[in-house]
């Protein structure tokens, strides 16, 4: 894996552009599965993420053609209806494909997903809602088989708002036959830019956004034209890190009220916030204030967030509570900041950080995508050099997050692991 290579100590200062959404654009590529002519879509950043989602269209038969921030997906002639296994392991949110598979084929064989080690992500939730919705599944060999006749319209009330479940549910839904009612569902913007994209192509999706949506069963979908929004948590962590440097910065492309919580609690830092339409401003005091968070389902404070922002807490002055309360093993990162000279104890899912004059440059490793943005935001504010390895975790989520954080003034570049 290559590695990141950082000189800490520079103030962030600039204007920086945030990249399309990750985590809106796998759903919606997913969605072009079903239709059955061509999709387009814009906005789609050039991560590791959409590339293995890319290589799954392919595998199933679609045509892909892929340009600088544009996908373009031909879904015709799909001939597999099972998500290779090498391809399932690397990703977790790969099994939203499965969800498009059943809407369109009424089948799909795959097995469990992987990604990020950060807790228990159970699959329970998707595969008990398939079958209210009327799809067999069995298991044969280690791969879930999903089948069914028609796909029947249903009301189905998820234990915890799983965007996941929810983003799956919507999918499998869009040619069933009446009328499904997901109640509990999860409100990310992310939903509603999948809900968007679709209601685009013809389906009929109402209430996304709100814990109640409601899917009409459509006959065929049409070929558009689709731009997908920006990624909040990039624009989130972009600026953790600018504040923890002490930065004054301008972020454009972005939409202030997806991350309002962050806002938030930067304002409770001490930054100077300037909100409009499209662009967020950020100024940092000279010396943060710390502050107490707890993560929750949107609109909530963001788990994706959390780790990013306590690495920015490691140097404010006093003592910040952090309460994770969506995955279990969220706090990997922690030891990494502690060789870095973080004072932080970590009890259940409660983590306490007392802040520190200065972290200390060292070679840390990245446990995951975020706790790894965490340790690139933790070595830019560091005295002397940090080393990052294993940041294949982190190229995973972020697009040309170097060359971003360059173009702000940090020093950082990538050097290739041996």
């Amino acid at each position: 894996m290559p590695n990141y290579i950082i000189e800490g100590g520079k103030r962030l200062e600039g204007e920086v552009v945030v990249s399309g959404s990750k985590n809106a654009s796998l759903p919606i590529m997913a969605a072009a599965i079903l239709n059955a002519g061509t999709t387009k879509l814009y906005n789609i950043p050039k991560i590791r993420d959409t590339r293995i989602t890319q290589d799954i269209l392919k595998f199933l038969g679609c045509k892909v053609k892929r340009g600088n921030d544009k996908i373009e997906i031909q879904a015709k002639n799909i001939h597999r209806k099972e998500i290779p296994e090498d391809l399932m392991h690397q990703m977790r949110s790969t099994v939203i494909l499965a969800g498009a598979l059943l809407g369109r084929f009424k089948e799909a064989k795959f097995s469990y997903p992987g990604g990020c080690d950060i807790g228990a992500r159970p699959i329970d939730l998707h595969l008990e809602s398939f079958k209210k919705l009327g799809i067999n599944i069995t298991e044969e060999g280690g791969f879930i088989v999903c089948k069914c006749d028609k796909i029947m319209g249903a009301k189905i009330d998820l234990d915890f708002p799983s965007v996941g479940a929810t983003e799956n549910i919507i999918l499998a839904s869009v040619y069933a036959e009446g009328v499904t009612k997901i109640t509990n569902a999860a409100m990310e913007p992310e939903i509603v830019d999948l809900a968007d994209c679709l209601n685009k192509m013809g389906a009929k999706i109402e209430g996304a956004g709100t814990n109640v949506i409601q899917i009409t069963g459509v006959k065929r979908l049409k070929d558009i034209s689709y731009t997908v929004m920006p990624d909040r948590i990039e624009a989130g962590t972009l600026l953790c890190m600018i504040a923890a440097t002490g930065g004054k910065a301008k972020l454009k492309q972005v939409v202030p009220e997806h991350i309002s919580p962050v806002l938030n609690k930067l304002r409770e830092c001490g930054c100077k916030i300037v909100e409009s339409k499209n662009e967020i401003e950020i100024e940092a005091p000279k010396k943060l204030k710390p502050v107490d968070i707890k993560t929750m389902p949107y609109p909530g404070f963001p788990t994706d967030m959390q780790s990013v922002f306590a690495s920015m807490l490691t140097t404010a002055k006093g003592t910040s509570m952090i309460i994770e309360n969506i995955f279990e093993n969220r706090y990997r990162y922690i030891p990494e900041l502690r060789r870095m000279g973080a004072k932080a104890v970590i009890e259940g899912k409660t983590a306490v950080i007392t802040g520190v004059r200065k972290l200390s440059g060292t070679t840390v490793k990245s446990t995951d995508l975020r706790g790894g943005a965490a340790l690139v935001t933790a070595g830019l504010c560091a005295k002397g050099k940090t080393k990052v390895t294993d940041i294949e975790y982190i190229l995973r989520g972020y697009e040309k997050l170097e060359e971003k954080l360059t173009s702000l003034g940090a020093i950082i570049y990538k050097e290739e692991g041996e």
